[in-house]
């Protein structure tokens, strides 16, 4: 099944937010449902999945360090917050009876394998949902960087990043209703108009290695499944 696919492999990114309680912070029971039977529908085409989640719904790094907390004993915070999100990711996906690992870039066996690439990639042979958490293990990276860095080391056809919209934007589309979508974009424009796809580190480690991004809305009507097919959905970076 999977030779009918445009990408047999990929890396999911997911924003902390979009896990956020609609009361607040903190983790939709919910919310995380949701995501998980979103990957678990397709597991049946026979894709790879490796997954980088944020923690922007528990705590973000540089938010944290905005109001006085030292910096990179906030991202270091912000770290923690994504394996929480992972643990949570995990917990849902396995409901959906689908096999998983946490690996996290900082050490804590107790929760989670440690990252090693060539592991990571045996996992994802074998049919795993690889969530990988902690970011890069590095203050001052964000998890955009993160799921750049890891969608290369394992060998990834693309990352996916989910989102609240359904593509990029000339401007916000919510405060600017008439703003022009792009169905597609240069890595150079990326960076030229300063567009809120990832961070400029990742979308330049994505451009340098030819890794498309492909910026869609999560909960869309079977979104992913269409993308892996190769169907125009949201905006590719390429």
């Amino acid at each position: 099944m999977s030779g009918d696919l445009k990408f047999k492999r990929v890396l999911l990114k997911v924003s902390g937010e979009l896990l956020r309680d609609a009361d607040g912070d903190g983790i939709s029971v919910d919310r995380v449902r949701a995501l998980a039977k979103e990957i678990a529908g397709v597991r049946h085409l026979g894709a790879q999945f490796g997954v980088v989640i944020g923690g922007g719904n528990i705590l973000r790094g540089n938010t944290a360090g905005d109001k006085g907390i030292d910096r990179v004993s906030a991202d270091y915070m912000g770290m923690l917050a994504t394996v929480i999100n992972a643990l949570a990711l995990q917990n849902g996906l396995e409901k959906q009876g689908i096999e998983t690992r946490v690996m996290t870039a900082i050490s804590m066996e107790q929760l989670a394998e440690p990252y090693i690439r060539r592991r990571a990639i045996r996992h994802i042979e074998k049919g795993r949902v690889v969530i990988l958490a902690g970011g890069t293990g590095n203050p001052y990276f964000s998890t955009d960087t993160a799921a750049a860095l890891r969608a290369i080391e394992i060998q990834a056809d693309a990352v996916l990043k989910g989102t609240k919209v359904d593509g990029v934007y000339e401007m916000d589309p919510v405060e600017n209703p008439t703003a022009k979508k792009f169905d597609s974009l240069d890595y150079i424009d990326v960076l030229n108009k300063g567009l809120r796809v990832m961070d400029a580190t990742a979308v330049t480690l994505c451009m340098e290695n030819s890794l498309p991004i492909v910026v869609f809305k999560l909960g869309g009507d079977r979104n992913i499944e269409r993308i892996l097919r190769g169907e125009s959905v949201g905006t590719i970076v390429s």
